[in-house]
């Protein structure tokens, strides 16, 4: 049973979400993913809504951009976390989406991630569900491990190399 419902506006939010969903496949987290307009099919968003909880999920990452209502309107309906996704847009950067996600009213909050944070709402996801799951929480560690990994590499590398060599390598 999927403990994450995934849910965008628009395919063209696909490349944004699908960082979630890697972030999720890593840590062993099941999720559902799915393409749903608020706006141009409200009776479907409104009965996958309703439907969320009793399939199983315990947070749904909803992505939007622009008037960004698809998380608010989760958020509303969904009795259990709902974290927010603005996308960036050519019209405003995403700050738009930003502002429509972030700026609830009281009693309906939605967590909020960067704009175009779809691997930070996957990690977010995981934590809220590592709270009551310690095997989960084991990998949250071991991934925090990894990243930490990573930087310790790069600074070795760049003491070895120096700054001028290590630039033209990234090239």
């Amino acid at each position: 049973m999927a403990k994450v419902g995934i849910v965008m506006g628009s395919d063209s939010d696909m490349p944004v979400m699908a960082k979630a969903a890697e972030i999720l496949d890593k840590l062993g987290v099941e999720y559902e993913m799915t393409i749903i307009s608020a706006h141009r099919e409200p009776d479907i968003f409104f009965d996958w809504a309703k439907s969320a909880e009793a399939k199983g999920f315990k947070v749904i990452i909803a992505g939007a951009g622009k008037a960004a209502h698809l998380p608010g309107m989760c958020a509303a309906i969904f009795p259990m976390p709902v974290i927010g996704i603005p996308m960036k847009t050519s019209d405003l950067g995403g700050v738009d989406s930003l502002y429509s996600i972030v700026q609830m009213p009281s009693g309906i909050p939605v967590a909020t991630v960067a704009i175009n944070g779809g691997a930070n709402a996957g990690i977010l996801a995981a934590k809220i569900l590592a709270a009551s799951d310690e095997a989960l929480l084991g990998r949250l560690k071991a991934y925090s491990e990894e990243l930490k990994g990573d930087v310790v590499q790069k600074a070795e590398k760049l003491d070895e190399l120096g700054y001028k060599a290590y630039m033209a390598q990234m090239k």
